[in-house]
């Protein structure tokens, strides 16, 4: 598994960016597959998570009705829709692959990530 995150940019708050997540060898589809962030001097903080058929879906709080994670098999592609941006969701996005086909609570596959930007 080697992932990509792209799709970071400048945004104001309250608008819309889709994140996409991508396998360039091809293999994470049987693997759930999860979104996280790491704002400047904070620790990295969990935003959601996505199984390998898309059945079962997690988010955090902080993004819960903001946030959706999908994904699609047939592109090898999980993507992060993030809507009504706030300027505390600014930081580095990282998405990474779990081992299993269900969010285990920990991921072993990462990926460099994509900054998101969103002014006030």
């Amino acid at each position: 598994v080697q992932l990509q995150a792209s799709g970071g940019g400048l945004v104001q708050a309250g608008g819309s960016l889709r994140l996409s997540c991508t396998d360039s060898r091809r293999t994470f589809s049987n693997n759930a597959v999860g979104w996280l962030r790491q704002a400047p001097g904070k620790e990295r903080e969990f935003v959601g998570a996505i199984s390998w058929r898309g059945d079962r879906i997690t988010y955090a709080d902080s993004v819960k009705g903001r946030f959706t994670i999908s994904r699609d098999i047939t592109k090898n592609a999980v993507y992060l829709q993030m809507d009504n941006l706030k300027p505390e969701d600014t930081a580095v996005y990282y998405c990474a692959a779990d081992r299993t086909s269900y969010y285990s609570g920990s991921f072993r596959y990462w990926g460099q990530g994509t900054l998101v930007t969103v002014s006030s």
